[in-house]
């Protein structure tokens, strides 16, 4: 039984160093020390929606509660990452201050190579030293929700002036058409579904609305609809 010591406030220091008791490969928890980024990679999404569930509730003391998990999170795989001798959680704080300074001259002063960039995509862009479509795109997680992915690759390839799907109800109609004319269950009801969905993404685009966004409050209208059917 290990003693960790009582405190009235603890720290981010505390948080790492608990995360490193548990994952002792001698004393630590069974459970804990037996992870990898793999087994606990959809804790982290699933950690991650609690919290934005929390925002969108506007419940402060569950916001901090999941802020907590997600920070948890965070330092678990510093942890893992530091047992293999590439970094830690003192590196991942480094990274991401040093970051801000940069993404901020004009608050913090130019930093070095960043003179005369004014656009926060810019500067990210160059920092990330994506300079083609390819990079700008293979960048857009592929963890990420289909339609927000969608409308984010859009976004980029406008950018680079690249062709995106056309926003079009004309579009949307005809995949919508093909999708009904396509066998249940087929590749090609799979494939029409993509493009009526994609086409979707776009038109929401053009409208200026986010479409994970919408597609959540559609569904959650649909979950007060179907509850005051049962009431």
């Amino acid at each position: 039984m290990i003693h960790y010591p009582e405190k009235q406030q603890y720290t981010a220091d505390d948080l790492a160093a608990i995360i490193a008791i548990l994952r002792d490969p001698d004393n630590g928890c069974p459970w804990d020390k037996a992870q990898t980024h793999a087994s606990i990679r959809m804790n982290f999404l699933e950690e991650a929606y609690e919290a934005v569930d929390a925002l969108d509730l506007g419940d402060a003391a569950l916001l901090q509660e999941e802020l907590g998990d997600v920070l948890m999170q965070v330092v678990f795989h510093a942890r893992i990452e530091e047992e293999a001798g590439r970094f830690g959680w003192a590196d991942v704080c480094d990274t991401v201050c040093r970051k801000l300074l940069w993404r901020h001259p004009h608050i913090f002063g130019p930093a070095p190579g960043a003179e005369g960039i004014n656009d926060w995509e810019e500067l990210k862009t160059k920092e990330k030293g994506r300079v083609t479509l390819a990079a700008d795109l293979e960048a857009v997680p592929r963890a990420m929700p289909a339609l927000m992915r969608a409308a984010k690759l859009h976004k980029r390839a406008q950018r680079h002036g690249a062709a995106v799907p056309p926003a079009s109800a004309q579009e949307l109609a005809a995949a919508a058409a093909a999708l009904q004319a396509a066998a249940p269950g087929s590749a090609g009801a799979e494939q029409a579904l993509g493009r009526l969905l994609e086409c979707a993404a776009a038109l929401g685009r053009a409208a200026g609305v986010d479409p994970e966004q919408a597609l959540q409050r559609a569904n959650d209208a649909f979950v007060r609809a179907a509850q005051q059917e049962n009431v």
